[in-house]
């Protein structure tokens, strides 16, 4: 019986060995070509940086396909760097979900923007809802309004428009939470290899692997949720910006890539594919390069640079005036004939002057780090204000 163990463990390896430099070589062309879509739309950005609250957050998503091809392409050549290059990619990952949600807001104007409109809705909901209250039972209008703000944690599930400007604070404390629970898990995982029970895949009660990837699960799925909630909140006035596509197409790598890892791990686990420690992360690895071939691709149509080479003109600095005449023929009827009518529509644009891309980035490292810094410390003071009264009261 050992004798057939070790032939077989001998046959994986000989079939790793046989086609990992195929492997390598192919991967490593997908993550080029990755690598070149993406820096070629991040320099478009950076080069017509002309709306720098939203562009600085597009910048950091789409960075995260070179962060992802350059790291699977690594750990796929020398395994022995998969996990520190799992430990960076996880790091970026939850920044990267962070910037999604931040972009979001910045395309409906900022904060301040966001509150008003949540709350102009709620108050309209909220409004509706008293209303039909009123008409099938009767009753104090003020109490049943209290009564509604009473339940915000049933609100938050079944009619999160109700909570006004508190969706805000939930959506950016989910998207915040699961950055910070990631980055300290990716850690915690480097820490528990090193000591030897980390068991990368290896869903057993004695290793950290599963526990961890439990809570990871959890994180996500609730900042996935607050997400959802919020552009469902929202989703009028981010429909010029196309929001769906832009959705789908981040989502995509964030999730996708979680979840094959999970699900190779347990074919893994439960014999379907060979239990091989390199084999199952050289997998991983070499999926993850084509798809951001393919991530990088739809990248450049769905968060494309070309809406930001044009400014208002109200905003014309230096930028060349153009005008665009659209004409269409129509058809009128007028006593009972149809007659031709001709439509004429000019739009005005203005060729947005090129910035430095030192500037660019600048703004984005500086700008971007204070304000992820800001939502940082907000999240742990309100993680931590409840402890605080809990403790008071015992």
């Amino acid at each position: 019986m050992a004798g057939c163990s070790s032939h077989v463990v001998s046959a994986y390896e000989d079939a790793y060995t046989y086609l990992h430099h195929p492997a390598v070589i192919i991967g490593g062309l997908f993550a080029l070509v990755a690598l070149i879509l993406s820096l070629f739309l991040i320099l478009q950005h950076l080069r017509f940086y002309t709306n720098p609250a939203e562009q600085k957050w597009i910048v950091s998503i789409v960075f995260m396909v070179p962060v992802y091809a350059t790291e699977s392409v690594i750990s796929l050549w020398n395994p022995r760097f998969s996990l520190a290059c799992d430990i960076l990619r996880s790091c970026y990952e939850a920044f990267a979900l962070y910037s999604f949600g931040r972009y979001l807001i910045a395309c409906i104007g900022g904060e301040t923007r966001v509150i008003q409109l949540l709350e102009n809705e709620s108050r309209k909901r909220l409004g509706k809802l008293l209303l039909e209250r009123g008409e099938g039972e009767g009753g104090g209008e003020e109490e049943e309004e209290e009564e509604i703000h009473q339940k915000s944690f049933c609100n938050f599930f079944f009619r999160p428009y109700l909570l006004g400007k508190d969706l805000l604070t939930i959506e950016k404390f989910g998207l915040v939470q699961y950055m910070i629970l990631k980055t300290l898990c990716a850690f915690l995982a480097l820490l528990l290899e090193v000591f030897g029970v980390y068991g990368d895949g290896e869903f057993k009660w004695y290793y950290g692997y599963p526990y961890i990837t439990v809570v990871m699960n959890f994180s996500q799925m609730w900042a996935l949720y607050c997400l959802v909630h919020f552009y469902n909140a929202t989703h009028e006035r981010l429909r010029p910006i196309k929001p769906l596509a832009k959705f789908i197409s981040f989502k995509a790598i964030v999730f996708a890539t979680w979840w094959q890892g999970v699900g190779i791990a347990l074919l893994c686990a439960y014999g379907v594919l060979p239990k091989h420690g390199k084999m199952e992360t050289a997998l991983q690895d070499f999926f993850i390069c084509i798809e951001m071939a393919i991530a990088a691709v739809a990248h450049v149509f769905v968060f494309s640079a070309e809406p930001y080479h044009f400014l208002p003109v109200s905003e014309n600095r230096k930028g060349m005036v153009s005008a665009e005449t659209t004409k269409a023929t129509l058809k009128v009827e007028q006593s009972n004939e149809e007659k031709p009518a001709m439509v004429e529509k000019t739009e005005t644009q203005v060729e947005a002057p090129g910035t430095s891309i030192k500037e660019s980035v600048q703004d984005i490292v500086v700008e971007g780090g204070h304000r992820v810094l800001e939502d940082v410390v907000l999240t742990i003071n309100q993680a931590i204000g409840p402890m605080e009264k809990g403790v008071t009261k015992i």
